[in-house]
């Protein structure tokens, strides 16, 4: 279980949704199992939505033909662009802001 520190909001919907499209597409139900197993986050079907709609909008995502019940989603070459350079960005961030702590191997 989380601490409650773990709980503050840090990640963004949209790069959590894209990260869980990294590795194929996914169904809305799918990329909420997804990323609660990968980060311990549970998004709620409103702000998954919303943000994929935005994803959407914004080219980023794209959606595949499904059946009644399950819509999946699949990352565009510009989603996969936009991922990685955010990435790239946030593992920078990451190795300065461990270097400044003092980590060893940082």
């Amino acid at each position: 279980m989380p601490r409650q520190r773990d709980r503050v909001g840090w990640a963004e919907p949209a790069l959590l949704i894209l990260a869980s499209l990294a590795d194929g597409p996914k169904h809305g139900y799918a990329i909420i199992k997804d990323v609660e197993e990968q980060t311990s986050i549970k998004l709620g079907p409103g702000t998954l939505y919303a943000a994929i709609s935005r994803l959407e909008d914004g080219g980023l995502v794209a959606a595949l033909d499904g059946d009644e019940r399950r819509r999946p989603y699949r990352l565009t070459a510009e989603g996969q662009t936009v991922l990685d350079e955010r990435l790239r960005a946030m593992a920078r961030f990451a190795h300065v802001g461990l270097t400044k702590l003092g980590v060893a191997g940082a």
